[in-house]
């Protein structure tokens, strides 16, 4: 640990002196990165100086300790019962923010949700599950930006794709990616049977411009008229994109904003944050082929969490916690689940 923590104190002073250099406020992306670097830095320093305080500390009540006076030795005698305590707890904290953090963990997360089956009941479910992140993600402190929207019929949701922007976006999120499940009666079900039904959640980490290359050549960009609610543009220009990346055949569509311009943009950013993950994930699937657990980014084609609405149960397959109070989570209190999860592939990750 003590290599590891002198590699990040040397950086965070690389940081902080760069930082302060005026060449770099004129570059705004390296700026972004490296205020990233700095917030993921700065507990660690903090962390450090109060260890190395207390150490300190800790050395003058054992020298303390063997003085004459009574009195003083007493004091001495409070902290050396105190201090050590205080220490271990500050080597814990700091051994866990020395683990090796994965740099995408900072960035904003594009996150995509789209009812599966189950028809209009899975739609109302995906809506559930956008308010839930709404919601969580406002606890925290971090932005909601809807890109995309389509609604289903009564009130449910088919897909929506949107930005969570903030401190540790993708980070909190990354592991919610898979099959959500849930079991209740629909408001539709007159004998009162139980339906399964399921939404899907994709979690992108939002890509750079340097982080991913599209030559223009390598895109299909199609306009037409958009169609839905959405003022007096609707259905009288070619306001909406299709952009499609030949050589991977991923398509983007948008619709939602004003402008064509507008419309290109947004696209062009969910583009780039499915083609970065789809290079993280064929990176991922050849480094674990032979690992059974996915919690350290989300097995996307397996169901990680059902939501039981009779028994107001939900549970994470992945890691086998049930939390007996559904409308908190649905409320937006993922805490327990997110902090699980991390800790889990924290684990995986020394295990390896």
């Amino acid at each position: 640990m003590e290599a590891r923590l002198r590699q990040a104190l040397a950086r965070a002073e690389e940081v902080a002196s760069a930082l302060a250099n005026p060449a770099t406020a004129g570059d705004q992306a390296k700026l972004r990165v490296l205020g990233r670097e700095h917030n993921r830095l700065a507990p660690v320093v903090q962390v450090a100086d109060r260890l190395q305080k207390l150490t300190n500390e800790l050395s003058q009540a054992r020298e303390m300790a063997e003085e004459a006076d009574p009195e003083l030795a007493a004091l001495a005698q409070a902290d050396l019962e105190r201090l050590p305590g205080e220490i271990a707890t500050l080597e814990a904290q700091l051994h866990d923010l020395l683990l090796p953090r994965d740099p995408l963990d900072d960035r904003d997360a594009i996150v995509e949700i789209r009812a599966g089956t189950g028809g209009d009941e899975a739609a109302l479910f995906a809506a559930d599950l956008f308010r839930m992140y709404q919601r969580f993600l406002q606890r925290k402190g971090l932005g909601v930006e809807v890109i995309s929207q389509s609604d289903g019929t009564s009130g449910g949701i088919k897909e929506v794709i949107f930005a969570a922007r903030g401190e540790d976006a993708f980070g909190l999120l990354r592991r919610e990616a898979g099959v959500h499940r849930v079991q209740r009666v629909p408001a539709t079900e007159s004998a009162g049977r139980i339906h399964t039904s399921a939404a899907t959640v994709a979690v992108l980490p939002e890509a750079e411009e340097v982080d991913v290359v599209i030559h223009p050549n390598d895109l299909r960009i199609d306009v037409f008229r958009s169609g839905g609610p959405g003022g007096q543009s609707v259905n009288t220009t070619d306001s909406a994109v299709r952009i499609t990346h030949l050589p991977t055949g991923v398509v983007v569509s948008q619709q939602d904003q004003k402008s064509q311009l507008q419309n290109k943009l947004k696209a062009m950013e969910v583009l780039r944050a499915r083609l970065l993950d789809r290079m993280i994930a064929e990176a991922e699937a050849a480094r674990s082929r032979d690992r059974k657990a996915m919690v350290g980014t989300g097995d996307r084609s397996g169901k990680i969490r059902t939501y039981n609405f009779p028994q107001s149960r939900v549970t994470d397959h992945r890691i086998n916690l049930s939390v007996h109070d559904l409308p908190a989570v649905l409320d937006g209190k993922l805490d327990e689940f997110v902090d699980a999860l991390r800790m889990a592939s924290r684990q995986e990750q020394l295990s390896e």
